[in-house]
């Protein structure tokens, strides 16, 4: 495996480079760089010195597994980091895993994963290209190639997967964070789940990267990459590894299943709520990863920062103007006018049968996942009609006439407007 330089925070890391560097792009919001980018005295294992001297633009890989359908915020950074190469003239390799997330990554799991058809890969390989498109450049010629690694590893007969697996011992795969702890637990490993790894790394072989980004939980992944490289002759790739972005509670990753996410598809006002709400020691991160902002010249107010933050993070989604539409918006919802906001988004009650108890309504709004977080959430104040509070979970409402226009509002973040 290659040797790394011990992990550093995007706080350190940020600290080690100046505003007015010239590779202050390249080195924001990074944890790690491996092979080390600072003490190698091979002039081939320097990232900075490859990235000035190359003769042609380098081959930045990014794979994806689109094993489901929505994009957040914490899978953005990477698309950003992508991003910053492309507007220094390199090339962005996307490679869409249809093959692998067939497989689907262990990195991870406690147990096996579910296998996806192909076409449910195609779905929301498809998706997430759409939700991308606001982050990187489709349109500038050479600066985009988007490949599908079915095209390479579908077509890998019996020979060259045995050459595969004979680079590599168990010992090696049971080091893998997860394989480990499943090993001790006695819980089953599968044999495609050791060729996963060795999968995704021959991507790198497919595609000739110089350099693959990654999170920092993909380190293993990467690193096979290099070493499959070098197995096949070709010069390894460097690997950069970028943090687990924090979700908007500041405890736990950024996850759908937990709530406390941001997603790129969703409207300008929600986006611009949940950002605006961030805890204070998320901040920083948050624009470092998130925004292209100097760190060195955001607001000392604490309430600036936040919506300074979910302001420039809306725009990128959704335009200056909309997100300046969805600030006045979240403005007049925390004062409590809630009918007069705009930039609400809008709910269809066509598909809800009439009379609809209020627990039901929310949760088919989407603001709540399941009627009895609904429940919970009126019975704790926290659902509002228009701006008056709720606490009846079983009020009635007979007729969808009687609610057409209203904002229904959870907690600080949450809201709709219901129309016919």
């Amino acid at each position: 495996m290659a040797q790394t330089r011990p992990a550093q925070t995007p706080e350190s890391m940020t600290k080690d480079v100046s505003t007015d560097d010239p590779f202050s792009w390249l080195y924001r919001g990074i944890v790690e760089i491996f092979p080390d980018n600072c003490d190698s005295t091979n002039p081939d294992e320097n990232l900075a010195q490859r990235v000035t001297t190359s003769d042609r633009p380098l081959r930045i890989k990014l794979g994806i597994d689109p094993t489901g359908s929505e994009i957040h915020l914490g899978h953005s950074i990477i698309f950003r980091k992508l991003r910053a190469f492309q507007d220094q003239g390199h090339t962005a390799v996307l490679i869409i895993g249809d093959f692998t997330a067939q497989i689907g990554d262990p990195t991870g799991k406690s147990e096996v994963r579910k296998q996806l058809t192909p076409a449910q890969v195609a779905a929301n390989a498809q998706t997430y290209l759409d939700q991308v498109r606001p982050i990187l450049d489709f349109d500038t010629p050479g600066r985009l190639e988007i490949r599908y690694n079915s095209e390479w590893l579908s077509n890998l007969d019996l020979p060259k997967t045995l050459e595969l697996l004979g680079t590599m011992t168990v010992g090696q795969m049971l080091a893998k964070e997860g394989f480990a702890e499943r090993y001790e637990q006695q819980t089953p490993i599968y044999l495609h789940e050791f060729l996963y790894p060795l999968m995704q790394g021959y991507d790198s072989v497919a595609v000739q990267a110089d350099v693959e980004l990654g999170g920092t939980d993909q380190k293993f992944n990467l690193a096979i990459g290099r070493d499959l490289q070098r197995h096949f002759g070709q010069t390894p790739q460097f690997g950069l590894l970028m943090p687990i972005l924090l979700g908007t509670d500041g405890v736990q990753k950024m996850s759908k299943s937990l709530g406390n996410y941001v997603g790129l598809q969703e409207d300008a006002l929600s986006m611009y709520s949940k950002l605006e709400k961030i805890p204070d020691t998320l901040i920083t991160d948050y624009f470092e990863l998130l925004t292209d902002l100097p760190l060195d010249g955001l607001p000392d107010n604490p309430r600036d920062r936040q919506k300074l933050l979910a302001l420039t993070v809306a725009s990128q989604f959704h335009g200056e103007t909309a997100a300046k539409d969805a600030q006045k918006a979240a403005m007049t919802l925390v004062q409590g006018d809630a009918a007069q906001a705009e930039a609400v988004p809008e709910f269809s009650m066509a598909g809800v049968e009439f009379p609809v108890k209020i627990f039901y309504l929310v949760a088919a709004s989407g603001l709540c996942q399941s009627s009895s977080e609904a429940r919970r959430q009126i019975k704790g104040g926290a659902v509002r009609l228009d701006g008056d509070r709720l606490t009846d979970e079983n009020q009635t409402f007979e007729t969808s006439e009687s609610l057409s226009g209203k904002v229904l509002q959870v907690g600080k973040k949450k809201f709709v407007r219901l129309v016919l």
